[in-house]
């Protein structure tokens, strides 16, 4: 009896390795594929895109600087809105919802946070508090993918798949709060393009129970100069 407890232990034992060498070898080639160590080097993304939501185009800006600074601006309805991240504080113009500029807080500030993060949470994930899981090897959308699930440091949860071909990721599901409400969102990372060596998606398609929205990114420039003033909250 003793000795099959000691040999079932170590089953476990190896199990437990053999899950924890898959994932890294999982996301060791996910990191070859998208050219990490060439992201991980960027200062700089200076992006042109287009939003398209119920069947209208929206022209938008999306700035990042290391450490942690990012801005996006958007035209909609003949209205310019911003949101944006100076490192330390976030801050929002939404002349829909009020005039002057407002503070990011609870989601809206997490949220801006993780977009300032240019080389994405899977990259260095236990160093920035975060816990990374691989569930297996699922059929997602007809094609074979790795399903991680990342714990953030705030204890939100996404779920990411990994084509098992490509080793690009394809789709990510999360629960965010927006406006109020906690819904599920389905982002789907299609078309990828090599931009200096480094894979990007050039098309992203996110789902809601509220509808869906596609962003087409139209030019991306890499370590281009962005002064810090960019990203600093105006004055009301």
């Amino acid at each position: 009896m003793k000795r099959i407890l000691f040999l079932t232990a170590l089953m476990l034992i190896a199990l437990v390795g053999v899950q924890a060498q898959t994932l890294d070898n999982v996301l060791e080639k996910h990191f070859a594929a998208t050219g990490q160590e060439k992201l991980a080097a960027v200062k700089t993304f200076d992006i042109t895109a287009k939003m398209s939501v119920m069947g209208m185009e929206m022209p938008m800006t999306i700035k990042v600087k290391k450490p942690n600074k990012f801005k996006v601006e958007m035209e909609m309805m003949g209205q310019k809105t911003i949101s944006a991240f100076d490192g330390s504080k976030g801050w929002m113009i939404n002349p829909m919802m009020g005039a002057g500029v407002k503070d990011l807080e609870g989601a809206e500030l997490k949220q801006a946070m993780t977009q300032a993060d240019m080389e994405g949470e899977l990259y260095h994930y236990a160093q920035k508090g975060h816990k990374a899981e691989l569930m297996g090897k699922v059929n997602e959308d007809g094609k074979d993918a790795y399903e991680i699930k990342l714990t953030n440091k705030d204890t939100s949860v996404k779920t990411y798949f990994i084509d098992a071909d490509s080793y690009l990721i394809t789709k990510v599901k999360a629960n965010v709060e927006a406006m109020g409400q906690s819904m599920d969102v389905e982002t789907k990372m299609l078309e990828y393009q090599e931009v200096n060596g480094i894979k990007m998606a050039r098309k992203i398609e996110a789902s809601m129970p509220m509808g869906s929205m596609t962003t087409i990114m139209e030019e991306i420039k890499i370590n281009e100069n962005i002064d810090d003033s960019v990203f600093k909250r105006p004055a009301n």
